[in-house]
């Protein structure tokens, strides 16, 4: 890992760190297979053109019961997306990347993708007075090795990641951050902007229901169908069954950032122990306090069905 990244005057790091208005450039970081939540967000922001110019899709690891390592779980993630694209009559080429195939090494060493590539290319090439907003969804291995590669890209993104719980939680062992700890340190650690959505505590109000997605999102074209189905599928008893739809957090947060509601805060410190530490001498970032759960979805609902009404993108 360098031993230094570049230094952001507090001015600019502010002003970065401002939500955003009209207008964003983004790509988005997902472990696609993983849930069935990052459907949902690599369709809500290929749903939100008048907000998002979507420019890339990267695939990123993950390891549980639903893949047979780190390289599994990422290509089981870009075979997604590519499915996801399809249903959505958009183009994979030059699009979609396949990202890590493993998780940095403790040595914060960084891996190599074509994601990694992918990005830090399209982050040195923004102008200096537009800025490239990175939504990470998943375990942060893609975007922290891209800073690793390349630390002048800290200067052109602002990164927006859905990682760990709320800074007072007894514990921050969740999924996306306790994967890949030395690749949640770098981010956190090297000054980058950095918008984190945490999961327990925020993103964890974004729930929802068969009855409701059968309502507002079985029938609304063939997107529509797919993510009702993966919802359907995710659990063999609906009764009194709710589900979080976690990664439309960041994604919402783009769109509107009064649908997440967020304040400036000293950056934390991963523990080795897997929990929070705070000091007041770390740099600014901003952290989310609060999901408007019916905002949110109402607004990824009436999207939906616009898209439908529209003969599925036909169009846009």
């Amino acid at each position: 890992m360098p031993t230094s990244f570049p230094k952001l005057s507090e001015q600019l790091r502010l002003s970065r760190l401002e939500p955003p208005t009209g207008k964003v450039n983004m790509v988005l970081d997902t472990d696609t297979f993983n849930e069935i939540d990052d459907q949902f967000a690599v369709a809500y922001s290929l749903l939100s053109k008048n907000k998002l110019n979507l420019q890339a899709i990267y695939a990123a690891p993950f390891f549980n019961e639903k893949s047979s390592g780190p390289k599994d779980g990422m290509e089981k993630s870009y075979q997604e997306i590519l499915d996801i694209l399809e249903r959505m009559d958009h183009p994979a080429e030059g699009f979609a990347f396949r990202g890590s195939e493993q998780y940095l090494p403790a040595d914060g060493t960084p891996v190599d993708s074509p994601a990694a590539r992918d990005l830090v290319e399209k982050a040195l090439r923004t102008p200096d007075e537009e800025v490239l907003y990175v939504v990470a969804i998943g375990a942060i291995t893609n975007v922290a090795s891209a800073i690793l590669m390349e630390p002048k890209i800290i200067e052109k993104i602002v990164v927006v990641w859905l990682g760990g719980h709320t800074l007072d939680w007894p514990d921050t062992n969740e999924f996306n951050l306790i994967q890949d700890i030395p690749a949640a340190r770098v981010v956190l650690d090297c000054g980058v902007p950095l918008v984190l959505v945490p999961c327990v505590g925020v993103a964890s109000h974004l729930i929802t229901t068969l009855p409701e997605i059968n309502q507002y999102v079985k029938g609304k074209g063939r997107i529509g169908d797919f993510l009702a189905q993966r919802f359907e599928e995710c659990s063999d008893d609906h009764y009194a069954y709710s589900r979080v739809i976690w990664d439309i957090s960041v994604v919402a947060w783009l769109i509107d950032a009064e649908f997440i509601p967020s304040c400036l805060v000293h950056s934390p410190i991963v523990t080795d122990q897997g929990t929070w530490s705070r000091s007041p001498t770390r740099h600014w970032i901003r952290i989310a306090l609060f999901a408007d759960r019916n905002r949110v979805f109402k607004d990824l609902f009436s999207k939906l069905e616009q898209y439908a009404g529209e003969g599925e993108g036909e169009k846009r």
